[in-house]
């Protein structure tokens, strides 16, 4: 009864008003109602353009994230494993990321025993290794490109002539197709990631009769274009007009034919994981997001790999 009693009280004032006011009472009140919108647009907008200012700075904000992540396995992938490392820590304080480097096999056998988060390995996972549960995530694909000096004349390798010369077994270009004149076999020093690389590809490891072992890159590019009849290996990234690439098994050394397959002399650069990477702890998962962001693709390219498309 208080309620109608109010209803109908409010409803007579009303009307007493309207008697007494007429117009002026009806612009009054929309010029009342115009402001309250006015007034009401400018808060929702303001309050919106916080919500989403705010929203921005929560995305744009480094998540909390704190505790260790380990990483054991291939030795060629140290140089990408130790930056991924470093940026990673940088990106994150409070964490932590160590690497060792003991091989591929032994990568692999630790993720799978749980004695390692991630398992590096410089190579496809093997049937069995997946049935024990072990994941191949390819997170960068290496590239080597084979070069000799601009003057010799072949231009195309089998991955048997290739083996045959790296194991001294062809010393001589006339023996696949060039002129008559000595290979000076030129490569990296022991322990160098692209030597142990592009050895395992040509299934030489150890076996490889080397001219000349040298310590970087830049220098082997530099020996091969000094030197008539020498042959020698890179990185893709490197090559230049200084040097002559050849190609293997007939394709060229180039990202496209790498990405096909066609070109030989590539491999994955695998992190494995026991399970899914959505199975795995919140910092690995936060790793992978960070390999798989254009940031981590800047970082697999410059250490000379190739990254894969997600």
């Amino acid at each position: 009864m208080r309620k109608l009693s109010a209803i109908m009280l409010a409803g007579a004032m009303a009307m007493s008003l309207a008697a007494c006011g007429g117009s002026q009472t009806t612009e009054t009140s929309a010029a009342v109602d115009t402001t309250a919108a006015e007034t009401t647009t400018a808060a929702d907008t303001a309050a919106a353009d916080t919500t989403a200012a705010e929203t921005t700075a929560a995305q744009e904000a480094p998540a909390d994230l704190s505790g260790s992540i380990s990483m054991v396995g291939s030795t060629s992938m140290e140089k990408f494993a130790n930056s991924l490392s470093e940026a990673f820590m940088e990106k994150y304080p409070d964490v932590t990321v160590t690497a060792e480097f003991v091989g591929s096999g032994a990568g692999v056998e630790a993720v799978n025993s749980g004695t390692a988060d991630i398992g590096n390995a410089s190579r496809n996972l093997t049937d069995e290794e997946k049935a024990n549960g072990v994941v191949e995530n390819i997170v960068a694909i290496d590239g080597i490109a084979v070069v000799v000096d601009t003057a010799n004349a072949v231009e195309d390798l089998t991955k048997e002539q290739l083996a045959q010369i790296y194991s001294g077994e062809v010393t001589n270009w006339s023996a696949v197709g060039g002129s008559d004149s000595p290979i000076v076999v030129i490569g990296r020093e022991a322990g160098s990631g692209t030597r142990s690389a592009f050895e395992e590809l040509l299934e030489l490891e150890d076996l490889c009769k080397y001219s000349n072992e040298l310590d970087s890159t830049g220098a082997v590019m530099a020996k091969v274009a000094a030197t008539p009849g020498a042959i020698g290996y890179v990185s893709l990234d490197v090559l230049d007009d200084t040097v002559k690439a050849v190609k293997v098994e007939g394709a060229e050394p180039t990202e496209e034919n790498i990405k096909a397959g066609s070109y030989i002399l590539s491999r994955p650069f695998v992190m494995a994981t026991k399970g899914e990477i959505s199975e795995q702890s919140e910092l690995v998962q936060a790793l992978f997001d960070y390999i798989y962001s254009p940031e981590g693709e800047e970082l697999v390219k410059s250490v000379g790999l190739i990254a894969v498309e997600q």
